[in-house]
């Protein structure tokens, strides 16, 4: 069911109305529009503020791809967005934006939710707040508390963990990223992406625990997962390479073409290691990578003696992998 949202006490009391809450939620929901992918695809997801210094939790997605973020606010202001890093493995990300006093929920608070419990659920659902336009608010149930990681090969997801099943239909273009929330306003979890079960073709509607992604956005607050670092400590005498790896990876045409594997060179350390033509390379150790440019630059600061874990990104199964490069570097082929 949609709710309308209005106006109202910026802390309801106990035992307060569901739009008291509706109230005190939409200040902390955040619009996010960003790229639109090759596909004529929705530009625009939504997000939550988590500290009062402009740090937003959202979806890891392709709308994150592009360098023009934009973050409106409940009241219509717009900022400029920096994506601070991702975790892939649980589709999560955190944005910064430049501000201050922010009203956020605390992650340390969320709370825990049962089977048969009422909530609420925010979004940008099918981008209808461009300004100031409150954010959709739907109200529905906790179906059950389970885990994807039984539906492997069921729904294509990289996130193998515990989910609330709803009986609303929360997970719509626009959505991911959004705020599942208790009667009383308190956070819960996160909306996930679209999510189409690929045996009978019907939609998962589900949101993802806090508590599943607080240490991975803690992480990210501290640095790590970032999609590139601003390096100052000077280059190994010897770096590694794509080249001494063995990878060679698909033509970079564009600003920003993803880290696809083309080949993987007969005897090498990737061979070795198990990465295969067309894994995605989204990670180097801690750092998210975007692209192949993004890919080289980082691999410039790891000695070539060193190993090194790339995560990749076969089919919808993550999967680490550990690269120990040879002393000699492979050679190009004629």
């Amino acid at each position: 069911m949609l709710l309308a949202a209005g106006a109202g006490p910026p802390v309801p009391a106990a035992g307060s109305s569901v739009a008291d809450a509706i109230a005190e939620v939409q200040p902390k929901i955040v619009k996010i529009y960003g790229a639109g992918g090759f596909r004529g695809m929705e530009a625009y997801q939504s997000g939550i503020l988590i500290s009062p210094e402009g740090h937003v939790l959202t979806a890891f997605s392709y709308v994150l791809d592009t360098d023009s973020l934009t973050a409106t606010l409940n009241d219509g202001r717009k900022f400029q967005a920096k994506l601070l890093g991702a975790d892939p493995r649980l589709e999560v990300a955190v944005l910064k934006i430049d501000s201050a006093n922010l009203p956020y929920f605390d992650l340390a608070q969320a709370a825990p939710a049962q089977d048969g419990d009422r909530v609420l659920a925010f979004s940008n659902l099918f981008g209808v707040a461009m300004g100031d336009e409150p954010a959709s608010v739907q109200r529905g149930v906790v179906s059950v508390k389970t885990t994807l990681a039984a539906r492997r090969g069921v729904f294509e997801t990289p996130y193998r963990g515990p989910v609330y099943v709803l009986d609303a239909a929360t997970n719509n273009p626009g959505a991911a990223g959004g705020a599942l929330v208790t009667r009383r306003g308190e956070l819960v979890a996160m909306l996930g992406k679209e999510l189409r079960n690929a045996l009978n073709n019907t939609w998962l509607n589900y949101a993802i625990p806090i508590e599943e992604l607080r240490q991975s956005v803690d992480l990210i607050r501290e640095g790590k997962f970032a999609p590139e670092s601003a390096r100052e400590p000077a280059k190994p005498q010897r770096a590694l390479s794509l080249q001494i790896l063995g990878i060679v990876l698909v033509p970079d045409v564009l600003e920003r073409t993803p880290p696809y594997v083309e080949q993987v060179r007969s005897g090498s350390p990737a061979q070795r290691a198990g990465i295969r033509p067309d894994d995605l390379i989204l990670l180097l150790g801690d750092r998210l990578i975007q692209s192949c440019k993004s890919l080289r630059g980082e691999l410039e600061y790891i000695d070539c003696e060193d190993p090194v874990t790339l995560t990749v990104l076969r089919g919808q199964e993550l999967l680490p992998l550990s690269v120990q490069a040879s002393l000699k570097p492979q050679q190009e082929s004629p």
